[in-house]
């Protein structure tokens, strides 16, 4: 899937009777949560209180049937309460500026038919995460003032500078000097507890029955409990969800509001809908990869098609006298909360909110605002969790100070200043990380060599021109570099420029090689190699057995790191093709789990292998080796066993059960292997091995296997003299080792192997091998 390609709807995302009762409540839930932030942004917009529930209709029904998103929940966003009511001071009228809205969803379909939402795949993942903080924190210290019964700050407005000319904190101020109404203080705080023991008791919390709706309907009960008793306890309509009433249907249409097309000839209008959109657009991004990171199915939902869906909804809200809407993050987090499970949640809230609007505002007008207030405050403590804060600190300060920026930012200016904040911080981040080190630097040890080995990363651009002139300035006179772009996409015109004059004119003059590799043709840059990353016929002469062990213990340490050399097969291939000269030849077990050539990290033409069976001697292995002593030029034999080796097992069973492994196995070819590995095995341990407890007899093979392998190399000296001659001489080396199957680490015996001399009359051979 490419990055501008929106990811594929899961199909665990459809509708199912399992899923049913999950979105059934999860939408309830989700509606009694959005009733009074619709109408608490319409009032700290300046707009009427019935454009914020269209638009909640309007996100509920049509944009939670058109997205792609499994859980994110839409309506009139808080973030853009300051945008609407400046653009309908600024236009004159709510109708004008409803054409502005309408005009502002157009452009966003067209953003989304474009795949303008693959821009959210750049939005910093400390960013995201610090808005989700913020919304808690907003969400904790917004409600304490509702749920002590101060109700003068809207619902559901979130700037840190209020309409009622407080701020966040004096707010709390306020309420603590003594502005408390007490019928709303015992239900706000008998929710919260009520809430808290739902959570943490497991019958209840797994229950069909959601907790927000019980503390709703106790709200509701205390409420009319109160009115009885009179007094400071009854609360009053500014503390109850107000909902508009209309009397009958005409007065309720009359609630609609069309949009003025006389706009369509005012710049204003347009630069307003360039807003709305640009705006929206970039908070519906945000919240719906913020929603993505809450979802416990980790579904990725297409940011494109939310475009699309979002466009489509501001369009029809602009039409009916709505507010603009996005995915709100506050909607969208109460519904992962409660156990939401496709978008079916969504639209069942929208529904919810159509038919209760319309027929029954009356009884939605019992509800406190307090016990509502407890929902979210509770929402609140679960998005800006102390783990979350603890996980971003771990993450290091790359992580956490955009994070911890764009919180305080957000908390206080507000949504989308904050917002922006945090993206330039995280901006900055960017640039000193790549003006630091955007470039990933290796010293391979090669063949031939150290090797400096730069490579470059997918998208190399002009920031990275700092940091590039300051690696290549590093490299002092001899440095062998390799400049690897196989990995690379897209590379800056100012970075190929300074490549090629690094190469043709400042490298030579500084005695540096450079070798290329792996770059497009069309910067017509050739791949160049001027090392050794394969093995050559004057390598093999000029280096020494004991330089060719320690290239090989190197290669196993590499092997055993996860840090393997990276090397162009196609050009070993390319350069093999008419001749070999290996530094070593590896006689080792077939066993599937030790490739010679991947234990030893090493390439094509490095070294020979030869595998049989319990790495034993045989004629045509004898004669194997030889040719590459005598004939090719190796300078190192490497006898290499391992440990639970499936042919020393097999030997060692037959041998202590005094089986013929003929007749055990049905191979009659077997026991000439059988009988190569029986001698490495003591008396003494010729005993049952049912009697043995696995660990000793991981032990035993262990060690038959390791003489085994001493026995073959004594064999291979004494029983050749075209090896024999040139290792008493000291011109090849012949050692034992052994592979670990479990670490892929290799012991080497180079300090146990035998003194070479001239071999006794006897014959390793002739006591059976390959014939």
């Amino acid at each position: 899937m490419t990055p501008n390609q929106d990811p594929p709807i899961e199909q665990n995302t459809r509708f199912s009777l399992n899923t049913l009762a999950h979105d059934l409540t999860s939408g309830l839930v989700v509606f009694l949560v959005a009733l009074p932030l619709c109408l608490g942004i319409a009032l700290a917009s300046g707009a009427p209180l019935f454009s914020g529930l269209l638009a909640g209709i309007v996100g509920g029904l049509l944009i939670g049937s058109l997205s792609g998103s499994h859980t994110s929940v839409s309506g009139p966003a808080a973030g853009l309460t300051a945008i609407v009511a400046a653009q309908i001071a600024n236009l004159g009228s709510f109708e004008a500026f409803l054409f502005a809205v309408l005009v502002g969803g157009l452009l966003q379909i067209v953003m989304g038919v474009a795949r303008a939402g693959s821009l959210s795949a750049f939005f910093p993942s400390s960013v995201i995460k610090g808005l989700l903080a913020a919304i808690g924190v907003i969400l904790i210290l917004k409600q304490i003032p509702h749920v002590l019964g101060h109700d003068t700050d809207p619902e559901g407005e979130m700037s840190f500078e209020q309409p009622d000319h407080e701020n966040t904190f004096s707010e709390i101020w306020t309420v603590l000097a003594g502005d408390i109404h007490v019928g709303a203080v015992v239900i706000g705080l008998f929710s919260i507890a009520l809430l808290v023991f739902w959570e943490r008791c497991k019958p209840l919390k797994k229950s069909l029955v959601p907790g927000p709706l019980v503390v709703v309907l106790c709200g509701v009960a205390i409420n009319l409990m109160f009115r009885k008793v009179g007094g400071q306890w009854i609360i009053e309509e500014s503390h109850l969800v107000q909902i508009p009433i209309a009397d009958n249907a005409t007065e309720l249409m009359g609630f609609l509001r069309l949009p003025d097309f006389s706009q369509w000839n005012n710049p204003a209008a347009y630069v307003g809908a360039v807003t709305i959109a640009i705006v929206a657009s970039l908070e519906t991004l945000l919240n719906l990869q913020a929603v993505d990171k809450l979802d416990r199915q980790r579904r990725v939902s297409p940011p494109s098609r939310e475009l699309i869906a979002q466009g489509v909804g501001n369009v029809a809200s602009g039409l009916i006298g709505g507010l603009p809407v996005t995915s709100v993050i506050v909607r969208s987090s109460v519904n992962v909360n409660t156990g939401g499970k496709t978008k079916l949640s969504a639209i069942f809230h929208g529904v919810l909110l159509l038919f209760c609007v319309v027929l029954l505002p009356t009884y939605l007008n019992m509800i406190p605002l307090s016990a509502l207030a407890a929902i979210l405050l509770v929402t609140g403590f679960k998005l800006a969790s102390p783990a979350l804060f603890k996980q971003m600190w771990s993450e290091g300060r790359y992580q956490f100070l955009p994070f911890i920026v764009t919180l305080v930012s957000i908390v206080f200016t507000d949504l989308l200043i904050g917002i922006l904040i945090g993206l330039a911080v995280s901006v900055v981040f960017i640039l000193n990380s790549n003006l630091r080190q955007p470039i990933r630097r290796i010293v391979e040890t090669h063949l031939g060599g150290d090797i400096l080995h730069i490579e470059l990363a997918n998208q190399v651009s002009f920031l990275n021109r700092a940091a590039f002139t300051n690696v290549l300035s590093e490299a002092k006179r001899g440095t062998r570099l390799l400049i690897d772009a196989s990995d690379t996409d897209y590379i800056d015109p100012d970075i190929l420029s300074l490549i090629r004059e690094f190469k043709e004119k400042t490298a030579p003059a500084h005695g540096v090689t450079v070798s290329l590799r792996g770059f497009r043709d069309k910067y017509n840059l050739q791949d160049e190699i001027q090392f050794a990353d394969y093995s050559t016929r004057e390598l093999q002469d000029r280096v020494t057995p004991q330089q060719v062990l320690e290239i090989l213990r190197e290669g196993n340490r590499r092997f055993v790191a996860g840090s393997r050399l990276s090397r162009d097969f196609g050009r070993q291939i390319d350069a093999t093709a008419g001749g070999q000269n290996p530094l070593a030849v590896v006689l080792g077990c077939i066993d599937s789990r030790v490739p010679a050539e991947l234990v030893f990290d090493s390439g094509i033409g490095d070294i020979f292998s030869v595998r049989v069976a319990g790495n034993v001697l045989g004629e045509k292995t004898l004669g194997s080796l030889e040719y590459c002593v005598a004939v090719a030029g190796v300078k190192l034999v490497l006898v290499m066993g391992h440990t639970r080796c499936a042919a020393v097992t097999s030997s060692v069973q037959l041998v202590c059960a005094g089986q013929d492994p003929e007749q055990a196995t049905g191979c009659a070819h077997l026991q000439s292997i059988v009988q190569e590995i029986e001698p490495s095995l003591d008396r003494e341990d010729r005993r049952p091995l049912e009697h043995l407890s696995e660990e000793e007899i991981d032990a035993l093979i262990t060690k038959v296997a390791r003489r085994n392998v001493m026995r073959t190399v004594r064999a291979v000296t004494e029983q050749s003299l075209a090896i024999r001659k040139p290792a008493m001489d000291g011109r090849i080396m012949v050692v034992g080792s052994l592979y670990d199957v479990t670490s892929g680490k290799i012991e080497f015996f180079h300090d146990e192997s035998p003194v070479i001399e001239q071999p006794p009359s006897s014959s390793y051979l002739s006591r059976g091998s390959e014939r």
